[in-house]
């Protein structure tokens, strides 16, 4: 496709799915967007998905993550005439040759998503603990081989169609913790993307509530060699500039509770620390959209990046 068209073609590869959903919503108002489709029957027939992607700017995979490897390999044998490709799969989020989609992870980033050619979107618990952690471990507040601990709650979009099924038909409890005993697809993503060298141990859980999310760091400041809560804060100032979609929110004003969907049909994320006691512990939240800036919201900001649009 020509880079300079004014139109931008853009085909979702499984536009079926929540994440292809909450694509094909946010941009059905986008004059510069025209959203290209597959016949259903021709989903699985490679030609005709070649043919496709020969005549499109930005195919955006939201795809198993065999499927995707799959669709990746294919646009790889496509040379000169291969569209650029954002994977909202697992499966490319550390891969080596990929960029990673998440434009404030540090400076440069966005410049950096703005002109790959593969974007892997990060996923939706580890946009929350990578924004939290990121900004310490660059600043040097954090430990790379620090030992850490992370629990997440999301609502259930975020668990795939199965648990989909079992929340809406009321088969599912209020509350429960799930991957437990194995290690959680998106931890090798939020090690590496957020500078450590020592994986933290992770805990995701999941409520009775359609979409929304907290992720909680706790740290125990005595055993940073004297880092304070205000040294934290400036360093999450620094590395998110005011006006960002991710920001610091220093007005508690919450009775020390925090509910999980009041960012829900955005792409904002909040940060909040909770201080227990002067260098004592403290609780970092992350709060965000698990289908916002968690999965589709984040996956529109980066095409935007990539095909160097603005929002109409």
């Amino acid at each position: 496709m020509n880079i300079h068209s004014t139109v931008k073609h853009v085909f979702i590869d499984g536009e079926a799915g929540t994440t292809g959903l909450g694509i094909a919503e946010r941009l059905s108002a986008r004059s510069q967007i025209k959203v290209v489709s597959i016949a259903a029957h021709l989903r699985k027939d490679p030609e005709a998905k070649r043919r496709l992607l020969e005549n499109v700017d930005l195919a955006i995979l939201c795809l198993p993550d065999e499927a995707a490897r799959e669709t990746a390999a294919l646009v790889a044998d496509m040379g000169g005439q291969a569209p650029r490709l954002l994977d909202a799969s697992s499966a490319h989020r550390v891969a080596p040759g990929w960029t990673y989609g998440l434009p404030e992870l540090t400076a440069g980033q966005a410049a950096a998503i703005a002109h790959a050619q593969l974007v892997s979107n990060p996923g939706c618990y580890a946009t929350g603990a990578i924004a939290l952690l990121r900004p310490l471990v660059e600043a040097g507040l954090i430990p790379a081989d620090h030992a850490l601990s992370i629990n997440a709650v999301s609502g259930y979009t975020g668990g795939g169609k199965a648990m989909i099924a079992e929340y809406e038909a009321g088969r599912a409890p209020a509350f429960e913790l799930y991957a437990l005993g194995r290690i959680h697809k998106h931890l090798p993503e939020i090690t590496v993307h957020s500078g450590l060298k020592r994986a933290p141990v992770f805990v995701p859980s999941v409520g009775n509530f359609a979409q929304g999310m907290l992720v909680s760091i706790p740290l125990d400041l005595g055993a940073l060699g004297g880092v304070q809560a205000r040294d934290i804060a400036g360093a999450y100032k620094v590395h998110y500039p005011a006006g960002g979609v991710i920001r610091l929110i220093e007005a508690l004003g919450e009775g020390g509770r925090l509910e999980p969907q009041a960012l829900n049909g955005t792409n904002d994320l909040e940060i909040r620390m909770y201080e227990y006691a002067a260098n004592g512990p403290l609780v970092l939240v992350a709060r965000l959209d698990n289908l916002g800036k968690g999965a589709s919201g984040a996956a529109v900001q980066n095409m935007d990046l990539m095909l160097g649009l603005h929002k109409d």
